[in-house]
């Protein structure tokens, strides 16, 4: 069950079963929004390993992911190589514009697609995407535009959450392993 009625996965089963490409945002979505500092000034982020490895089961499975985000590369960057996400864009300004030049690489169309996010930088991909989910703390206005909320709360597992969910709608086993370490 979602977080919220009229926004859940059951009611979207029809799109999640043609999803093609996940597309994520990483601040607030593969993280929990923190940006930490130590005392020189470095900066770092958390990410849940559950995210990671319902990222790798998705890819495995042969869907795409992608990773648009304003943040700055670095930490966005290593996650993404670990997980093997081919298609990362950082410092992105018009995350719409990055969305439509990997649906072109890929050959899908927009309709293909899903879309992870959690604040108002993230609704111009919304107004594209196939598919739009929230995470449960995500901004309302996000919330309220979303086909999907999920039950967890960004960088605490929500991605897992819909990259599982999305392998069901597909038919694919989400009780297997693979040799991935993430």
């Amino acid at each position: 069950m979602c977080a919220q009625m009229g926004k859940s996965p059951r009611e979207n089963l029809e799109k999640l079963a043609k999803v093609k490409l996940l597309s994520l945002d990483v601040d607030g979505v593969l993280t929990d929004g923190g940006i930490y500092y130590t005392d020189n000034g470095d900066s770092f982020r958390k990410f849940n390993a559950k995210d990671g490895m319902g990222l790798t089961h998705l890819q495995a499975a042969g869907i795409p992911v992608a990773i648009i985000s304003q943040g700055l590369p670095g930490a966005i960057n290593h996650r993404a190589k670990r997980l093997g996400i081919k298609f990362v864009y950082t410092d992105v300004a018009n995350k719409a514009d990055s969305m439509h030049e990997i649906i072109k690489e890929l050959g899908i169309d927009i309709s293909d697609v899903a879309h992870i996010g959690d604040d108002i930088n993230d609704l111009p991909l919304f107004d594209v995407a196939g598919l739009t989910i929230a995470v449960a703390d995500a901004m309302d206005e996000v919330k309220e535009t979303a086909d999907i909320v999920t039950t967890k709360n960004g960088g605490n597992g929500a991605v897992r959450e819909i990259a599982d969910i999305i392998r069901k709608a597909q038919g694919e086993n989400t009780s297997g392993t693979i040799p991935t370490f993430n």
